[in-house]
């Protein structure tokens, strides 16, 4: 048998096959979503592929990205809690807290700035932000690189989606891009809108007509699809701030105490509530604003008292338990 020309031929099927695998465009992620959503834009520089979702996805719950690899990204926004914490402040490196509540990371395809204060322009740089800070991650993006490119299947991941080495435009791309595919669009809600009148309760469906009628007026800022209008408010929670908001990034005296006002989808699964986690529960939300907040001067005009009785004020979290995506549970 003459196995040499077997064999060269063998080799050189291996070496275009890996040409091939080499050259392989990465696969469009088939990102579904419901009809009454709006498609959400996509960067023409970091398109979203499965093979950018897979490696984002993986990163996001690897505690290499950590100083100490202790923590994780999924340690302080877990799925079970629409991507968001139990506490007020999350613990970073070391036991290092904050001073801001971990938000929900559902839906933020849609978001326009990125953060409680709108400080990170684009969801895909918004990853250089919890890496970076000494209370969160505590490591420099370029460290977390170099540590990656020692990882042979990281390497690999790397290179089938974008074609580079792990690098913090690789870094901060992929999970951007698994970011973008943690969609919530099935709560009874939805499906009540989809036409299933069954979907919520009498409680609920009251609790709806409060909260989109002039008695309350949640939904002038709590809008759209997403419920949130995207815009930077102070909703009264305090007479001074310790946190200062949107003024620490446009150092505006009148953006003092506002804060990004946040998507109200699976809200009764991110207790405790505000930037700062220091309400606990629906219920004391809901009396905060039946009160009119603390009467700060940069506090929205459309917060003040509600005078909601007992049965309304129940109605209006039976409406906000209807939030409540039905494939989180």
């Amino acid at each position: 048998m003459h196995t040499k020309p077997f064999c060269l031929l063998l080799l050189f099927y291996y070496l275009i096959g890996c040409q091939n695998e080499k050259n392989k465009l990465p696969t469009a992620y088939p990102l579904a979503v419901a009809a009454h959503f709006l498609e959400p834009v996509i960067p023409s520089n970091n398109p979203l592929t499965v093979e950018a979702v897979e490696l984002g996805k993986r990163l996001f719950s690897d505690p290499i990205l950590s100083k100490d690899s202790s923590i994780s990204c999924q340690s302080c926004h877990l799925p079970k809690l629409a991507f968001a914490d139990s506490v007020a402040i999350s613990p970073g490196v070391e036991g290092h807290l904050g001073f801001r509540n971990a938000p929900t990371l559902m839906n933020t395809a849609w978001l326009d700035l990125i953060n409680k204060d709108g400080g990170v322009a684009k969801l895909d740089m918004q990853a250089m932000t919890p890496i970076e800070d000494h209370d969160e991650m505590g490591i420099s993006v370029l460290k977390v690189a170099k540590r990656l490119n020692q990882n042979s299947s990281y390497v690999t991941l790397a290179q089938k989606a974008y074609g580079r080495p792990l690098d913090p435009f690789v870094i901060t791309r992929s999970l951007a891009s698994y970011l973008r595919t943690l969609i919530s669009d099935n709560s009874s809600y939805d499906q009540y809108l989809n036409g299933n009148e069954t979907a919520m309760t009498e409680a609920a469906i009251r609790g709806k007509n409060l909260f989109f009628g002039e008695k309350t007026n949640c939904s002038r800022c709590h809008s759209g699809f997403n419920l949130t209008n995207n815009q930077f408010e102070n909703n009264g929670l305090y007479e001074q701030y310790k946190d200062n908001g949107r003024q620490r990034v446009t150092l505006e005296p009148s953006d003092e105490g506002k804060f990004r006002i946040p998507t109200l989808r699976n809200v009764a699964l991110t207790a405790p509530y505000m930037h700062d986690g220091s309400i606990k529960d629906l219920k004391s939300v809901i009396n905060h604003y039946n009160r009119g907040g603390k009467g700060h001067h940069n506090q929205n005009e459309l917060i003040r008292p509600l005078n909601l009785t007992e049965q309304e004020q129940e109605d209006l979290l039976a409406f906000l338990e209807a939030l409540t995506d039905n494939d989180l549970k």
